[in-house]
């Protein structure tokens, strides 16, 4: 029952969250915005920085998600890239990445409440990624490579987004990135 509850808390701030965002509330707001108490939230995450770290986790994981569903949609890299860039540009999801990119900053300074963030942040993606190049016949090696450039690429075109807000601009950057991590690698000279 207690994980139930938790993950029933943890729906319902994920869903404040996306509703207009929260890493500059007091856990008192947050808890107040999630219909429970301060209480209940450190009872089940431990503190106010454990509660937006599995809030990110959750994130994530639906973003995982999201793209394994696009990859099954088309068997084009391009179009799946475009569709998830699409779906990770649209203004809905800036107050997540927002808080993403915070507990990023957090994790680079070791903070131990990351511990878990910095494990997956990287791992979690690099996988799945790695397997949808080697569907693209690409060997392992270069598939890790590929993935984790994309992964890079990605996330520094979508901070560039969030401080600039250059749509248009960052739309058609991101298209031709889609064009150039899928193309073959040209020959050696």
């Amino acid at each position: 029952m207690a994980g139930d509850a938790r993950e029933a808390l943890l729906d319902r701030c994920v869903t404040l969250l996306k509703e207009g965002g929260f890493s500059q509330l007091s856990l008192r707001e947050i808890a107040a915005g999630a219909g429970t108490s301060h209480r209940m939230l450190i009872y089940h995450f431990g503190s106010r920085e454990g509660l937006l770290a599995e809030v990110v986790r959750r994130i994530e994981a639906e973003q995982r998600a999201a793209l394994a569903a696009l990859a099954t949609q088309t068997d084009d890299p391009v179009e799946v890239s475009r569709r998830f860039w699409q779906r990770l540009a649209d203004p809905a999801l800036a107050p997540a990445e927002r808080l993403f990119f915070e507990i990023y900053a957090h994790a680079l300074f070791g903070r131990a409440w990351t511990e878990s963030f910095r494990a997956s942040v990287i791992a979690a993606w690099t996988g799945p990624v790695e397997e949808m190049f080697v569907q693209l016949g690409y060997d392992p090696a270069e598939a890790r490579q590929r993935a984790r450039l994309g992964l890079a690429a990605t996330r520094g075109l979508l901070l560039d987004l969030l401080i600039t807000d250059d749509r248009q601009l960052l739309d058609d950057v991101a298209d031709l990135f889609a064009h150039l991590i899928t193309a073959p690698r040209p020959p050696s000279a």
